[in-house]
């Protein structure tokens, strides 16, 4: 994302011209990335889970073995939502940082989020911001979208590329940058994990876990709303 914005909502964001190859991560991109992440963890762990039950089967002094294969199993998806659970984690602070510039980044966030919201982004260091495709946590190199329903959560890579903006500002930009153009902002922003909310859950700081939680009981909340909605006659 590039380090100035001129916030246009509606607008696609100039950035997609850059990645015009990459098909729109609109509503129907995000389950398919969901079912070929599905269909991933299934190829890479079903072998080992296979394959432990056979060695059993052949051998029961073979479970050690088993248990290892097992292991495998459970740790293959375990390093996906850890790949994914990265993109929000904090970045080193700068020498310097905190003073003057960063107050006044602070504030100007403020006044993007809504009281609650600036409590968690506070607390947590992750705004919270609720869209088309769902509810988004947004740091300052990535951000987490919690889908409809809060069970399944996407991770994008994206960061402000003026590395002298304070921290509150690169939180800013990406904000502006998703608020202008949310489904140019999933295509153009690099898509690292797409899986169950509890994985990406432990591999989060846990001053992180609390903004996740939030951003799961409002999917919820959404998804029961548009649940009504569609009973209406």
């Amino acid at each position: 994302m590039r380090g100035a914005v001129e916030f246009r909502p509606g607008t696609p964001l100039p950035e997609r011209e850059g990645v015009w190859w990459r098909r729109s991560l609109d509503e129907a991109g995000l389950r398919l990335r969901e079912r070929v992440s599905a269909a991933y963890t299934v190829v890479y762990c079903t072998p080992l889970i296979a394959a432990g039950v056979i060695l059993i089967a052949l051998e029961p002094l073979l479970v050690p073995v088993a248990l290892v294969s097992w292991l495998h199993a459970w740790v293959i998806p375990e390093l996906f939502a850890h790949r994914g659970a990265r993109v929000v984690k904090p970045l080193p602070a700068r020498a310097g940082e905190g003073g003057g510039p960063e107050h006044a980044a602070r504030g100007f966030l403020a006044d993007l989020l809504g009281h609650e919201e600036r409590a968690l982004q506070a607390a947590s260091g992750l705004a919270l911001v609720r869209a088309r495709l769902g509810v988004w946590l947004v740091g300052e190199a990535g951000a987490l979208l919690v889908r409809p329903g809060g069970r399944r959560v996407h991770c994008f890579c994206a960061r402000a590329t003026d590395s002298a903006l304070p921290r509150s500002d690169r939180i800013a930009h990406l904000l502006l940058a998703l608020r202008q153009d949310e489904v140019g902002f999933a295509t153009v922003a690099n898509h690292a994990f797409a899986g169950a909310a509890w994985r990406v859950r432990r591999r989060l700081e846990p001053g992180q876990r609390p903004a996740l939680a939030a951003a799961r009981a409002l999917s919820r909340l959404s998804d029961e709303h548009a649940e009504i909605l569609d009973r209406r006659p």
